[in-house]
């Protein structure tokens, strides 16, 4: 078939068949889905009226995926269309128990198993394991991590992982963050999606099962500049975040189980240091080597302050220490109980790590611990605290060992 040279060629579909096997230009097709429609031919007929061209000349290239796949039945091409196959799905499952132990102030988070993840390595598999934060808060400081499971797109923890110092405020404002990822030890490790919980959705002492399709990181913008896109849950908490608590907010850096209680017979102040949990990490091994400081201001004497001893190489660490202030009741009252949690270094300044002030000018959680203490004489009370970035200005000198 020759024309002039400028001139388009038209082939008609017998000739096209043939393509493979002759020589000469290829000719593409405008709309290879009117030779191969995915439900058979219509009324009208897919391809203008002609006839099928023998098997053995089909173009391999031109094949429909479902010839490719091996689905060749109406059915089998039924529960292909019926799959949902979008990016949500593609990624995979996650199944998980949560249950919120009110009386203990802690929070289990059983990880269970993953189905369908999607593939990380060049063997078209991956080696998953799960990382929860909670937010907000200091992702370093209450990270959790599972263990890796090697070649498998359908992992099976069956680990159980706990964050203690859980109060019923945290359950009304904060969200776990579930992250599935895949280890690479030869680069940085990969992210394959994740899931957000608010706590909310717990009722206490009552386990809740999940089983739930893993999302990808959605990006956060700034709530200014923010499209309708965006709007999921993560950017609503980031722009509740700073409409509650405006643009100093104060980062979490662990928290602190601290008992108080006024001996009327003793006239005094007792404080207990019980243990911290979920310490921010200040050394390169991951861990911290922490220690508690009390103060009681004003201190003008600079007689108040105890300390607890060193735990090493731990980011839950108890101490379970007593400390003891006597004073009148009515003195007391005017005091406020400055609690700092430090990292011991040798040869170099300790890093501070966090801390909390219990008294009449403190706010939430920590003023009603005070108050309740100087109520509710000769009974011991025990109250979780956060632990914050904000350095107290009495304790801005570097300490001393």
């Amino acid at each position: 078939m020759r024309g002039r040279r400028g001139d388009r060629m038209t082939i008609n579909i017998q000739e096209h068949m043939a393509i493979n096997v002759c020589p000469g230009p290829i000719r593409p097709i405008r709309q290879i889905s009117d030779y191969f429609p995915r439900r058979g031919p219509g009324p009208e007929g897919g391809g203008g009226g002609c006839r099928e061209a023998p098997a053995h000349l089909a173009p391999l290239a031109l094949a429909p995926p479902a010839a490719l796949l091996g689905a060749t039945t109406p059915e089998d091409r039924a529960e292909v269309d019926s799959y949902d196959s979008d990016d949500t799905t593609a990624l995979g499952t996650l199944e998980f128990d949560l249950l919120y132990d009110q009386a203990s102030c802690t929070l289990h988070c059983s990880i269970l198993r993953a189905k369908g993840l999607k593939p990380m390595d060049f063997n078209g598999l991956a080696d998953p394991y799960v990382k929860l934060h909670l937010l907000p808060g200091a992702c370093k400081a209450n990270k959790l991590k599972t263990k890796t499971q090697r070649n498998t797109l359908n992992p099976v923890w069956n680990e159980d992982l706990t964050y203690s110092g859980i109060t019923d405020d945290d359950i009304t404002h904060k969200v776990l963050r579930i992250s599935v990822c895949d280890e690479d030890k030869l680069s940085h490790n990969e992210f394959i999606g994740e899931i957000r919980v608010p706590l909310r959705r717990l009722k206490p002492s009552q386990k809740k099962h999940f089983n739930i399709c893993l999302e990808r990181q959605v990006p956060l913008a700034s709530p200014s500049s923010m499209s309708a896109a965006l709007r999921g849950i993560s950017c609503y908490l980031k722009e509740l975040e700073q409409a509650e608590h405006g643009p100093g907010l104060l980062e979490e850096r662990g928290r602190i189980l601290l008992s108080l209680s006024y001996s009327s017979r003793r006239q005094g102040l007792l404080v207990g240091i019980m243990r911290c949990a979920h310490l921010a990490a200040m050394d390169v091994n991951g861990y911290s080597d922490p220690y508690v400081k009390t103060y009681l201001r004003p201190d003008v004497d600079k007689k108040s302050k105890h300390k607890t001893r060193v735990k090493k190489k731990t980011l839950n660490p108890e101490f379970n220490e007593e400390f003891f202030y006597e004073m009148e009741l009515s003195i007391l009252a005017t005091k406020t109980l400055e609690v700092t949690v430090w990292d011991y270094d040798i040869g170099k300044s300790n890093d501070f790590i966090g801390g909390v002030s219990l008294g009449p000018g403190a706010r939430g959680e920590a003023r009603k611990h005070w108050s309740d203490c100087l109520q509710q004489l000769d009974t011991a009370l025990e109250r979780w605290h956060t632990l914050t970035s904000e350095l107290p200005p009495a304790a801005g000198a570097p300490p001393s060992t």
